[in-house]
């Protein structure tokens, strides 16, 4: 959004000829941002909205996300924590149409580190996450009481793991 040609309407402070102060820009594209801009760049507390329907409350450095934030896709998922450089990152929580939430660690937009995947059924995730996917060690904890420990590669269970029956019975399972 640096180049004068996409720009629609701003509305708002100026100082000296750049944007300075409290301002709503409207983009050609549809895109508006209404919040803070510092020396003709976004900065500080805004809401932008998408023309696509997605919806950011949050935190600008320099023309990008940055900080704390609150992510609102059109297709009714959520996100909301830390951002850096317009991408996921850091600690946040994504909630998800389906019911399903991931509440951990993110790089790159991506689920990332340590983290709990919960599932609308009951069933959840707690272990290691690589690029969105469980990679590593990590429990999964069955609706039914049961729970299941061991390595995940690619999003699902490899190897040996142990799983601990609600009924107190222990087993070993092979994938």
């Amino acid at each position: 959004y640096n180049n004068d040609e996409e720009l629609k309407v701003y509305t708002g402070n100026w100082n000296s000829g750049i944007k300075e102060g409290k301002g709503t820009m409207e983009y050609k594209n549809g895109d508006v941002y209404n919040g803070s801009w510092v020396k003709d760049k976004r900065l500080g507390k805004c809401i932008m909205i998408y023309k696509n329907g997605n919806k950011y409350e949050g935190n600008w450095n320099i023309d990008k996300k940055e900080g704390k934030g609150k992510l609102h896709f059109y297709n009714g998922d959520k996100y909301e924590g830390d951002f850096k450089e317009d991408k996921k990152e850091g600690r946040g929580i994504m909630y998800y149409k389906s019911g399903d939430r991931y509440d951990g660690a993110w790089r790159a937009d991506k689920e990332e580190g340590k983290g709990v995947y919960y599932y609308k059924n009951g069933n959840r995730y707690e272990g290691d996450f690589k690029e969105g996917k469980k990679e590593g060690k990590g429990v999964f904890y069955y609706n039914n009481g049961d729970r299941e420990m061991g390595d995940f590669m690619n999003d699902g269970p490899v190897g040996m793991h142990v799983k601990y029956c609600a009924d107190g019975k222990i087993k070993k399972v092979y994938y």
